[in-house]
């Protein structure tokens, strides 16, 4: 991979300003799929659940995908970042523990969370301050590093990658074809076509599902309802989904959320993991109180009242008994 930072894009060496990042992105870029044409050179992208109307030289809301003559140009050929990972950190607990898994991302997001911890490559083209660097390079690039790496799972991650799914769908059917497990770690605001398309290629899903408020979920640039479509559409298509919710205090901790969020899950399967893993004050959102052992083991406790057999609390190492630990739900639960 050949590395160029943001920077690069802004001045160089002797204060001339440079071309923007936005017209860099530009250069990688190449047609899309996930779209159909209207009339008057616009473009409807249905990558995600905003299915945006693009007019020709706009972009949608993620500011990631393009209208380009009546043509939806899309991201491809370069990542924001790549590196090897466990395949626990993602989180997946039920696909072969211990395992690499050679993670990447690109740029933009369909969101704007306040606490998001990624906002560094998530938020570029909306907010000034994030930076990230840009790195060229192919889908065989990226597949011969993760083989080289021993890895044996390949997840598109650090930025959303529904609005990036054409090239990841490059990516995985290369792995797929060096024997490799595909996965997304994505904020689930997804669509039918968007699942169909990847179907053939992608292995494993993990969807956070941020609360079960559509209000609050309006606040941070979806809606809940397509969220809890692609969890019912991924577990029908027989691909494995994990669900994460970062519990965070006075936004999505209230007892009956918590249960009415839990219930739906086992409603679909019971044997649905789902992670409740900490806050800290991040991005936007420093403020207010981090969330404790406690607050982690009261959302564990209704999670598993819920009937939800495999309940994870997370980021708080050491601090939440056992309900880190993957365990037979058979067996006595010990805290």
């Amino acid at each position: 991979m050949r590395p160029r930072c943001y920077e690069e894009y802004t001045n160089n060496a002797d204060g001339f300003l440079m071309t923007t990042l936005s017209e860099a992105l530009a250069q990688y870029s190449a047609p899309g799929e996930l779209y159909e044409r209207l009339d008057g050179d616009r473009v409807h992208c249905y990558a995600c659940a905003h299915r945006c109307s693009v007019p020709d030289g706009e972009s949608g809301i993620c500011r990631m995908r393009f209208n380009k003559n009546g043509i939806l140009q899309v991201p491809f050929g370069y990542v924001a970042g790549a590196q090897c990972d466990p395949i626990e950190k993602k989180p997946f607990f039920h696909v072969r523990p211990g395992a690499s898994a050679y993670s990447y991302g690109m740029l933009g997001c369909n969101f704007h969370c306040d606490f998001c911890q990624n906002w560094g490559t998530s938020q570029v083209l909306r907010d000034p301050h994030s930076r990230a660097p840009l790195m060229q390079t192919t889908a065989e690039e990226l597949i011969s590093v993760a083989r080289a790496q021993r890895a044996e799972i390949v997840v598109s991650t650090y930025n959303e990658p529904l609005i990036t799914s054409e090239w990841n769908a490059a990516v995985f059917k290369l792995a797929k074809a060096a024997g490799l497990m595909t996965g997304y770690v994505s904020n689930g605001h997804g669509t039918p076509e968007v699942l169909q398309y990847l179907q053939p290629w992608l292995d494993l899903y993990k969807v956070d599902l941020k609360c079960f408020d559509d209000r609050r979920y309006r606040d941070l640039g979806g809606r809940l309802q397509p969220i809890l479509d692609t969890i019912r559409g991924l577990y029908s298509m027989g691909i494995w989904v994990e669900v994460v919710t970062l519990l965070v205090p006075g936004f999505n901790d209230a007892r009956e959320e918590l249960r009415e969020l839990t219930a739906f899950l086992a409603g679909i399967s019971a044997d649905i993991p789902w992670h409740v893993t900490a806050f800290h004050g991040d991005y936007r959102m420093t403020d207010g109180a981090d969330t404790t052992p406690g607050d982690l083991l009261k959302a564990v406790e209704i999670g598993r009242s819920s009937g939800l057999r495999y309940v994870y609390a997370g980021n708080l190492p050491g601090r939440t008994r056992s309900c880190e630990n993957t365990c037979c739900p058979t067996a006595a639960i010990s805290w």
